[in-house]
């Protein structure tokens, strides 16, 4: 696998390695890098589902997941309901049905299909997802070859429609994974070449890891309004923060691994009182997707069942298993204000997103003084913040409001990014949030300490 795209299937009935440019970019060499941008999200959405066959996309693996098929056909109604339905003159919906089935949770726009069911909507079929996606990329060709201004009355929507679909392509490998990892043939999504030696530190599984310091002090933090961010990332603020220090990496599978040889899944003391009772309802004992076979660790991926790289970030951890094994090692999990104010000492170098086609956490860099690596990409980090609103924080009108305002109750916030994250979602200023028992996205931690 390449760092450049996905394989479309040869039998993809709509386009073609050989026509993808002419089927969905607008006309002319001076179209605006913003529809050149979407388009070419557009198309790896595509290029993300083409590996996998029909019946992969339909199945939904959980209520935390959503089939893929269901996916590209949200992604689609979004930029049908909100961009195209308002702003193109005389479009025409592909399926008045499609607002019922392909609704996620927008209350405004009306009913919908429940979450838990998605997996039962045999129709419309994977083949005709893919034709309502073809009608509606015909549709954004045709609005963007408007007139300019027409044009940018529009872009701050199609921007949104692009950082949107992106959480979704993200969504779509996460989910395939939880599919795949209760199939007793344990499928890979797609081959692995093993990177996990390239440019790292074979010692990192045992090395204990550095902790930078940091001066306390008022700090501004929160997305400055350069740039696209969600709302939920503003305002910018100030917020007092007491002298502290962040490991310079990752908690590795080998540490986790003695953790848990410690009994760490079998000793109350750890664990807060949600976490006990979540671990013994659900008999866990091990992250998510680990499976004991002979005398060898291993983890169900997107490669498939492969052997514990003790050297790369533990992965598909809750915010329960990360908060005990903070409270095991001595440490604690940061906060998201200290995540934010370390980035200013992050290595910077390609931090492993879906840009680097790895598919799964690798281990950290050789190690610099001075430096934290691992910030962006890999896993995405839990921290002790509970997801609120920053001070002043106002949600938009209308629909879009319901994006991130409506979802600030009962959640814990994650920072950084994983290796199924976007790259240019990869700001110190993303805030992204999960329930403390969920963990079949890529989810790690590393751990902090009061200075």
């Amino acid at each position: 696998m390449t760092g450049t795209s996905l394989p479309l299937q040869s039998s993809d009935p709509l386009i073609t390695p050989t026509d993808r440019t002419s089927a969905l970019e607008p006309d002319g060499a001076d179209t605006d890098a913003l529809y050149h941008r979407l388009f070419e999200t557009r198309q790896l959405s595509s290029d993300l589902a083409a590996p996998l066959s029909n019946e992969d996309q339909t199945v939904q693996a959980s209520d935390d997941a959503s089939p893929t098929k269901w996916h590209l056909a949200h992604t689609t109604w979004f930029f049908e309901s909100f961009l195209l339905e308002p702003h193109l003159p005389d479009y025409r919906r592909y399926s008045d049905a499609f607002e019922y089935c392909f609704n996620s949770y927008y209350e405004a726009k009306g009913d919908r299909h429940p979450r838990a069911s998605r997996g039962l909507l045999t129709r419309p079929s994977a083949g005709e997802v893919r034709s309502y996606r073809a009608h509606v990329d015909q549709a954004l060709k045709d609005l963007g070859q408007r007139e300019e201004g027409q044009i940018d009355a529009v872009k701050e929507l199609v921007e949104l429609g692009i950082n949107h679909e992106q959480q979704h392509q993200e969504l779509i490998l996460t989910d395939i994974l939880a599919l795949f990892a209760a199939q007793p043939l344990r499928p890979a999504y797609i081959a692995d070449q093993d990177r996990s030696t390239q440019n790292t530190d074979s010692q990192n599984s045992t090395r204990p890891a550095a902790f930078v310091p940091f001066d306390g002090g008022i700090y501004a933090v929160g997305h400055d309004g350069s740039g696209f961010s969600y709302d939920n990332e503003s305002p910018r603020h100030d917020t007092l923060v007491r002298p502290f220090r962040l490991a310079n990496r990752l908690v590795t599978n080998a540490e986790w691994m003695a953790f848990m040889d410690d009994g760490g899944y079998t000793d109350h003391r750890h664990w807060l009182a949600d976490g006990w009772a979540w671990l013994k309802q659900h008999s866990i004992d091990a992250p998510g997707y680990f499976e004991k076979c002979d005398d060898d660790r291993r983890q169900m991926t997107l490669h498939g069942l492969i052997k514990l790289d003790p050297a790369a970030p533990v992965t598909h951890v809750s915010y329960y298993e990360a908060d005990a094994y903070a409270k095991w090692a001595g440490k604690r999990l940061p906060t998201e204000t200290e995540w934010e104010i370390a980035t200013s000492k992050a290595r910077l170098s390609e931090p492993n997103t879906l840009a680097t086609r790895s598919f799964k956490p690798l281990p950290a860099p050789l190690a610099r003084p001075g430096l934290i690596d691992q910030m962006f990409g890999d896993v995405w980090e839990w921290t002790s913040s509970s997801y609120s609103a920053y001070p002043g924080y106002r949600a938009p009108d209308g629909a879009v409001g319901e994006y991130n305002g409506k979802f600030m109750c009962s959640q814990q916030v994650l920072r950084g990014a994983s290796c199924a994250t976007a790259p240019n979602h990869t700001r110190a200023t993303y805030r992204n949030f999960f329930y403390p028992h969920q963990r079949w996205q890529f989810m790690g931690l590393r751990l902090a300490e009061d200075a």
